[in-house]
């Protein structure tokens, strides 16, 4: 099944729904924090590209499966 590429709003509450905050934006960043677990960026887009959405899948351990259920969910 293909990724399906989200903004980075979409991509803000998918990791609120894994335990993500807020902590703070730096120019175009947001960073988001699990506490005391670990720290994800995401840059404001209208679009992430694929790769972007593949590292922040990465650095934050959450499988493809969990994101293509999330969305796919969505609609």
């Amino acid at each position: 099944m293909k990724i399906p590429q989200v903004s980075s709003n979409e991509m803000i509450k998918f990791l609120k729904t894994k335990g993500y905050e807020i902590h703070h934006c730096k120019g175009s960043h947001f960073v988001l924090i699990q506490p005391n677990i670990s720290r994800i960026v995401v840059p404001f887009r209208t679009e992430l590209a694929l790769g972007t959405i593949l590292a922040i899948l990465r650095e934050s351990k959450i499988s493809k499966e969990e994101y293509l259920t999330f969305f796919s969910r969505k609609g």
